[in-house]
């Protein structure tokens, strides 16, 4: 499953579309400004809210929390003790854990569990300018959770440069 994702809104306040291959709407990702915190929420196309996400408050890394339906999902920071500043790890509840690397700011990055392979990140695959690809590897992915992960990844990722 591939989507496709206009790269040059994603920030806090922006709402903007993400589409499938055939450049259907799938999800509408809605920026909340005016708030303490970093927050986004992941919508399907009749506005229900799939997924929260938000900065961890006191945190003594950066942390971005995904939750669905209140209930906390998964945490998102940079992996400590990494050579790579591009590499991240996604801890679900569930004590899952998921590792991001790559190009973070080039838009090129792997998601995967336990070496294999759940989703790509990618601007190869297009000629559109400011927009990148996620193409969902696994059928028992959750889709929703990936865009949220990549939403993430990229948000600390840039927040970090900000801040260098």
């Amino acid at each position: 499953m591939r989507f496709l994702v206009r790269d040059r809104l994603l920030s806090i306040g922006d709402d903007y579309w993400i589409e499938d291959d055939r450049g259907n709407k799938v999800f509408l990702v809605d920026g909340k400004a005016m708030r303490v915190r970093d927050t986004f929420e992941l919508k399907d196309t009749r506005g229900r809210v799939l997924v929260d996400i938000h900065q961890k408050m006191f945190a003594l890394r950066d942390t971005m929390v995904i939750e669905r339906e209140g209930e906390p999902l998964a945490t998102v920071r940079r992996k400590r003790l990494s050579l790579l500043r591009n590499h991240y790890r996604v801890t679900l509840v569930d004590g899952t854990v998921l590792d991001v690397s790559g190009k973070i700011m080039d838009r090129e990055f792997a998601v995967e569990y336990d070496g294999e392979l759940l989703a790509v990140v990618s601007r190869r695959w297009l000629h559109v300018r400011e927009t990148y690809g996620l193409d969902v590897v696994r059928d028992d992915a959750d889709p929703a959770l990936l865009i949220a992960v990549t939403v993430c990844v990229i948000h600390l990722a840039e927040k970090e440069r900000e801040d260098d």
